[in-house]
């Protein structure tokens, strides 16, 4: 080892290599990694301690699952996380993997959550798997026959009495044993744990919110539906104080595959195609079981006549609607901003407030309100008028009264975007078109024009996709009326995304999978509008860059 100087600026070398004019090594790592505090150590702790009680709490029921694809996945995510942030390096990871992390569970996951269901024939009736179905229909089919028991019955809940789960609190005439059944079976309550009144009847039961007369009665159907699994059969209610354990008259047989009917002899055999349970007539039982049914959802989209004429309808009124309400509030938002720019306004500041007022209220509460203003009985527009104008009863009418709405509500944003953009557009260039003896028409058209809609077009884009959506200007208004007598599913006013909603969560029962199914078509409507758009915004740019 040798150590040599060589003036003021010299390096000391070493065995070790050069470290640097009077530093040492610890000194110079201490530059690039600076040291933990204590808040910050407690801060990393903390968090990495929610890390694990998180993966603990989602691994239990993913092994429950048997998911063990989806519990490697957890186990490799977290440790992922604790070399990560136990480690001095990698450091623009540990900022940059919370926000991937957030971004694959709020956008990625729903997004192909939605695409594999819209695969399927996911919904109501088709929820689960084919067993579920099997018991599901044998558990319907129950019915009392001849000596079979009965039960003193108390109903319960296990949370709130109006919206809590229904259980069964049934005593065994024979025995005196309690039991609690919901859909997943029966099981034996310790009798300490319970009172018995006069009749067998339970009174009182630990865990359980025993209903009253007349909570029970609020809910009756709910209690007619409930049907508990047992050995023999199954428990369904006969009224609100007894029980009876009747047999299924519909069965099973796995070797033909098919449900029997054991009164009439009726079969029904099941088709993997459509997870359904199919009779010879045609007929099919109304719970089946969730498939795959690959572009079926789509195709029935474009060729169904029951789903397609409305489909495009729908459609060409969904692009009209979001054209009119960006354009039109854009328009009037740019003309107002425009009378406030000139040098010769004077109290803009005053009419700035006034004139952001709709902005600035809650846009629910407003939808609301212009609801009833074109009522057309009491409504402020007719009677301020003196019209006599439908305006929900008529297609064209209600079109043009959520057009209306919208142009209220939203030429505000536009007229605050249109005056920021207005005052970073330089004097010099209008005055040098008025030298060039060019009027102001010529001048607007020309030069103020082509500069705010290279500075707003992003804005546009981004409220073309927000009003191809806007799902409240429309269900807080006319909920997509008015309707054809023909077609209850479709109305005038309907977005895709009304349409869509209603496929989802209507009166006629819900259908996840088609839903789905046109999400994808929206999704992939509005990405080709914004790409495309966002192309000749860019080509707008180069020009007038």
């Amino acid at each position: 080892m040798s150590t040599k100087l060589s003036g003021p600026g010299s390096t000391r070398t070493s065995g070790r290599g050069p470290v640097g004019p009077g530093l040492p090594r610890t000194a110079r790592t201490a530059r690039h990694h600076a040291p933990v505090t204590a808040t910050g150590l407690v801060v990393k702790v903390i968090l990495l301690g929610l890390v694990a009680g998180i993966a603990l709490w989602a691994a239990f029921p993913l092994v429950e699952a048997e998911k063990w694809v989806g519990l490697a996945l957890l186990a490799a995510t977290t440790a992922g996380l604790f070399y990560l942030y136990l480690t001095p390096r990698h450091i623009p990871a540990k900022y940059l993997v919370p926000g991937t992390l957030f971004l694959i569970a709020f956008q990625v996951f729903p997004v192909l959550y939605t695409a594999s269901t819209a695969f399927t024939n996911f919904g109501d009736g088709h929820r689960g798997s084919k067993d579920d179905a099997v018991v599901a229909i044998q558990s319907s089919s129950v019915k009392q026959v001849p000596g079979s028991t009965e039960y003193a019955l108390s109903v319960a809940t296990a949370g709130d009495p109006a919206t809590g789960a229904l259980v069964f609190l049934v005593t065994d005439p024979t025995t005196g044993a309690v039991s609690a059944g919901d859909a997943d079976g029966l099981r034996r309550l310790d009798a300490a744990d319970v009172t018995v009144g006069s009749g067998g009847k339970v009174t009182a039961a630990d865990g359980y919110t025993v209903l009253n007369f007349g909570q029970a009665s609020a809910r009756s159907q709910e209690i007619t539906d409930l049907v508990v699994p047992t050995a023999g059969g199954a428990l369904r209610s006969s009224g609100l104080s007894r029980a009876y354990e009747g047999r299924a008259i519909r069965a099973y047989d796995a070797g033909c595959d098919c449900v029997t009917d054991s009164e009439s002899g009726k079969r029904w055999t099941a088709d993997a195609a459509t997870g359904s349970f199919v009779a010879a007539d045609g007929e099919r039982l109304a719970q089946g079981w969730q498939v795959n049914v690959g572009l079926e959802n789509f195709t029935r989209v474009l060729t169904d006549p029951n789903i397609s004429g409305p489909f495009f309808g729908t459609l060409l009124w969904n692009f009209a609607f979001a054209i009119g309400s960006t354009g039109f509030t854009f328009g009037l938002g740019m003309a107002i901003a425009l009378a406030l720019h000139s040098p010769r306004m004077r109290g803009t500041n005053l009419y700035r407030v006034l004139l952001i007022l709709p902005y600035a209220m809650p846009s629910f509460a407003m939808l609301l309100v212009w609801r009833d203003m074109f009522n057309t009985d009491f409504g402020l527009i007719n009677n301020l008028f003196g019209l006599g104008v439908d305006w929900f009863g008529e297609a064209w009418s209600a079109r043009v009264a959520v057009l209306l709405v919208q142009l209220w509500l939203g030429y505000p944003y536009m007229f605050l975007v249109a005056t920021g953009a207005l005052q970073a557009i330089p004097k010099e260039l209008t005055e040098a078109t008025s030298v060039d003896g060019a009027s102001p028409w010529q001048s607007f058209r020309a030069v103020t024009l082509p500069l705010l809609l290279v500075a707003l077009s992003p804005l546009l884009i981004a409220s073309f996709a927000y009003n191809f959506n806007n799902i409240n200007a429309i269900w807080l208004t006319t909920e997509g009326g008015p309707f054809p007598a023909d077609n209850p599913r479709n109305g005038a006013t309907d977005l895709l995304i009304t349409y869509t909603y209603r496929l989802a969560f209507g009166a006629q029962g819900a259908e996840f999978g088609m839903a789905a199914a046109v999400s994808i078509f929206i999704f992939a409507i509005v990405a080709t509008v914004s790409a495309i758009s966002f192309r000749n915004t860019r080509k707008q740019e180069e020009v007038y860059s």
